[in-house]
């Protein structure tokens, strides 16, 4: 399974949903989306900036979490941009891979 960062920003339909029902109630439906989906749900964060929310959440693959990211954007209520979160043993691996890039003018 993978590591996902939704990065989130409420239109004004969204967040006028999000203070008639509490923001409470949208991490709960968050953590019951990423269950049936069969992933889990590690946190939510509501921020100041561009971003509203920022979810952090396992899935079983790119394709689960693009029918998530997907499926939350086409609400109208939320615009959302996903990131794909690797562990530093991925990292380690990635880096012993030689792919044999040339920087522009070397």
């Amino acid at each position: 399974m993978g590591h996902y960062m939704f990065r989130a920003s409420y239109t004004v339909v969204g967040l006028k949903g999000v203070l008639k029902e509490g923001a409470s109630s949208r991490a709960a439906m968050i953590k019951e989306l990423t269950e049936k989906a069969g992933g889990r749900f590690e946190a939510i964060y509501w921020a100041f900036g561009d971003d509203d929310v920022i979810v952090i959440a396992e899935l079983p693959d790119n394709t689960t979490a693009a029918a998530f990211a997907t499926a939350v954007s086409a609400s109208g209520a939320v615009t959302a941009a996903t990131t794909v979160l690797i562990t530093a043993d991925e990292m380690d691996a990635a880096a012993k891979i030689n792919i044999g890039y040339r920087a522009p003018g070397a």
